[in-house]
């Protein structure tokens, strides 16, 4: 009877033990750190101890700073190993550091593709329903039938088939927004069907655009930035280190700490992967490296050649106007960020994005 007894004791008392937190990283993988939120605390390691090459960092830095760059970090497994901030007032630039605000243009279109995937898994959008079940009828002067063949899932992929020889491609007014094609038969970098799907979101959700992406991302992980209208166009600004939260948040599949942010995986998956077969180098709103063709932005076709033929292959980024950088590289665990002013005249300076990962893949010793 005792030892009945001493076995049902026993079993209460395992069985009231705390369980543990889930393990985000498989035992292959190595474990990610995460700064805590609400503080400026982020651990780091220096590129000695990893090995990188100082000196080609060195010239890296050299570089970043003639091409007008501001902020530049890296995060290795999520710790910090390069900080860099550049901008000095006697040389006639304002200084620039750990607490600027900078725009993201168009790496911006990142955070709006996680949040529609947010909005997908809370039901409030599928991304294969019509546009204009959240817009309404006459979002554009299509024909009723060429509109309704419009769906989210174009808006993301950049393939609406809206023309393109608009003025102004960024005006979202239904006078601006004519036929050129038939939804899904045409690959065009066209602002103004990106810039709805905020409104899409807006009016899915109920929520305004910040506060639907402070509900969902910034305060689930450490951001502070904001969403400021600029014409027709929505633009997010924040710190380079809010910018390397986010990249963070990416490279660990929406996951942060424990928290699943974006928990849709079939979405994570289908937003890091070629969305459509006319441009093999686009997702949902992210840039991909490693494929056979690209369309750049401005341009109607594609050109056989890939993102950058200096960075590894797995490379997905945000990238907007002047050079505003948020690139993950699984097979490295690296979060590489980048915000500056334009180092030369293209509107995404892919040249420059090109040159910065020849050094880059120096310093880390990437063959």
């Amino acid at each position: 009877m005792r030892y009945s007894i001493l076995l049902v004791l026993a079993f209460l008392l395992f069985s009231c033990e705390k369980k543990e937190d889930p393990i985000i990283n498989s035992p292959n993988e190595p474990t990610l750190y995460f700064p805590p939120l609400n503080s400026q605390e982020w651990e780091s390691a220096s590129p000695d101890e990893l090995g990188w090459n100082l000196l080609e960092l060195d010239e890296l830095l050299r570089y970043l700073e003639r091409n007008n760059t501001r902020a530049f970090i890296v995060l290795k497994d999520g710790k910090i190993i390069v900080e860099e901030y550049f901008g000095d007032t006697i040389l006639g630039t304002a200084a620039f550091g750990r607490d600027s605000q900078w725009y993201w243009a168009s790496a911006g279109k990142t955070l709006t593709s996680v949040l529609v995937g947010i909005a997908q898994q809370e039901g409030f959008i599928n991304i294969e329903n019509p546009t204009a079940e959240y817009l309404g009828e006459g979002w554009t002067s299509l024909s009723p039938d060429k509109e309704q063949s419009i769906k989210v899932k174009n808006q993301l992929t950049m393939t609406t088939g809206l023309a393109y020889d608009e003025a102004d491609l960024n005006c979202t007014l239904p006078a601006c927004l004519a036929y050129k094609s038939d939804a899904g038969q045409q690959w065009f970098y066209h602002n103004a069907p990106y810039t709805l799907l905020e409104k899409v979101l807006e009016n899915a959700t109920g929520k305004e655009l910040n506060e639907y992406t402070d509900l969902k991302i910034e305060s689930a992980i450490g951001m502070k930035g904001q969403w400021i209208s600029q014409g027709y166009n929505n633009v997010y600004w924040s710190s380079a280190r809010d910018m390397a939260r986010f990249g963070l948040l990416i490279l660990n599949k929406g996951i942060w700490v424990n928290k699943e942010v974006l928990s849709d995986s079939d979405y994570y998956q289908q937003m890091i992967s070629s969305s459509q077969n006319l441009n093999l180098s686009y997702g949902y709103l992210w840039w991909l490296n490693g494929k056979e063709s690209i369309i750049f932005p401005g341009l109607p076709n594609a050109v056989s050649t890939q993102l950058s033929e200096n960075a590894p292959d797995d490379l997905f980024a945000g990238m907007g106007k002047n050079g505003q950088f948020v690139e993950i590289v699984p097979s490295q665990n690296l979060v590489v960020i980048r915000m500056g002013e334009a180092p030369d005249d293209s509107l995404v300076p892919i040249l420059f994005h090109n040159e910065l990962w020849e050094k880059l893949s120096l310093v880390l010793r990437i063959d």
